[in-house]
């Protein structure tokens, strides 16, 4: 069964929702604030991370950055716990590496529910091929790594998943709801313009001839042999 590591300083929230997940099967672990919490992290490496944005000591953006960082946690799925309304918050989580978030006050069976779906999705990407090789580039899946004529190029893990899913299918024309729902999940609202930055980003990394933009579509990749 799946581990999860629930950071909140809240000791409330912890109970509840430790409770509610072991209860589904789930093994769980707590921490009460960022410096426990990657301590923990890097002993149990669990499957998923539950993480509050506001905590002292560390909050939950710069614990993001520092587990994305750290070798072995470029896949670990990270959902955030965000108070309601917060628009900043849930944006900047996403920018940090956060695979999805969840707004306080935190309903059990929603929870589940969404971790469930993070789940499955992690897994079916896991399945799939585990490197490609097109034209200069090789996306290698399990390391979150590419490498352009042999240099390798670091990317955040969205921007990843983003480049990995148009590579899948050169010349292929994935549509903006495709994308969002493959990369981000059908039960996280992110805007148009979250794709548009992400692929903005991509360009600046390795170059800005391997995605095209198709106006009022979405975006498509194109390999050195159909640009030729």
């Amino acid at each position: 069964m799946s581990s999860i590591l629930i950071i909140d300083d809240e000791v409330d929230i912890l109970n509840i929702l430790k409770y509610n997940l072991e209860k589904e099967g789930f093994n769980v672990e707590t921490a009460m604030n960022g410096l426990l919490g990657i301590e923990k992290a890097k002993v149990m490496h669990p499957d998923l991370i539950i993480l509050d944005v506001m905590m002292p000591k560390m909050d939950g953006i710069q614990v993001c950055e520092y587990l994305r960082a750290l070798p072995g946690f470029e896949n670990t799925l990270i959902c955030f716990l965000t108070a309601r309304g917060e628009d900043f918050s849930q944006i900047a989580g996403l920018d940090a590496g956060a695979d999805d978030y969840i707004a306080k006050p935190v309903k059990p069976r929603l929870l589940v529910s969404r971790i469930n779906a993070l789940l499955r999705r992690k897994s079916s990407l896991d399945s799939s091929s585990n490197e490609d090789q097109i034209s200069d580039l090789i996306i290698d899946r399990d390391k979150y790594m590419v490498f352009k004529e042999g240099e390798p190029i670091h990317l955040p893990k969205k921007e990843f998943e983003l480049l990995s899913l148009l590579a899948s299918k050169p010349d292929y024309v994935f549509e903006r709801d495709v994308i969002l729902d493959s990369v981000w999940g059908s039960e996280i609202i992110v805007g148009d313009r979250t794709i548009d930055v992400h692929v903005r980003k991509l360009r600046e990394k390795i170059g800005s001839d391997y995605i095209k933009t198709i106006k009022g579509v979405g975006y498509k990749f194109v390999s050195e042999e159909l640009k030729n």
